[in-house]
């Protein structure tokens, strides 16, 4: 690998178990990549962003990887807890103490500004899922230098989009890389990865 590489993907094969989706994937992410992760409903996109995040096995092939955050549909909010106790735990995961003013901050980034002490179990799906993007107003490469994304502009307004696209790309400019999966562009990319060429 690299040695300066966030993110190695090198013949890795996607899929569960047995059943294979694609061969011999491979990718190297840099500090400053923000690549597009593309390919059909079924290609296994997010099959891969777990493998990378270690949730699924590896079949074939070799990953290496930096610390990551990995933002998924399962979106990891406590309904018994407010806005802000979720965010300081997310954060806290990555030993981040957020004060009260970057905890208000990035709630602001993400619309959800006022709403810290709504108890999480009163807000839409849309809502609970910024509480998950909130995190990366304040997270930078030092905590974890590589961002998995899946479809991390799902259900978003085009303000939002727009936020939290320059946002991917200050991180990356500050050192890191993303690995985002999109049904729609996703501006500022450098890199895309399009599992139909890897497809068996």
């Amino acid at each position: 690998m690299n040695s300066s590489a966030i993110l190695s993907l090198e013949n890795v094969s996607v899929g569960r178990g047995d059943f294979v989706l694609c061969n011999d994937v491979n990718l190297t992410l840099l500090a400053g990549d923000v690549c597009h992760l593309t390919g059909e409903n079924g290609l296994g996109k997010t099959t891969l962003l777990n493998q990378i995040a270690g949730l699924l096995p590896t079949i074939q092939g070799k990953i290496t990887k930096s610390k990551l955050v990995y933002i998924s549909h399962q979106l990891g909010i406590s309904p018994a807890l407010t806005v802000t106790q979720n965010l300081r735990f997310l954060l806290t995961l990555y030993q981040i103490q957020a004060n009260d003013d970057m905890i208000n901050q990035a709630l602001d980034e993400v619309g959800l500004y006022g709403l810290g002490d709504t108890s999480s179990i009163q807000l839409s799906a849309g809502q609970k899922r910024r509480i998950g993007l909130a995190r990366l107003f304040i997270m930078t490469p030092t905590h974890a230098p590589l961002w998995l994304l899946d479809e991390p502009l799902t259900a978003l307004d085009i303000k939002m989009v727009g936020k939290l696209e320059n946002r991917m790309q200050e991180f990356a400019k500050a050192g890191g890389a993303v690995l985002a999966t999109s049904h729609q562009l996703i501006q500022g990319t450098n890199r895309t990865l399009d599992l139909a060429e890897f497809a068996l």
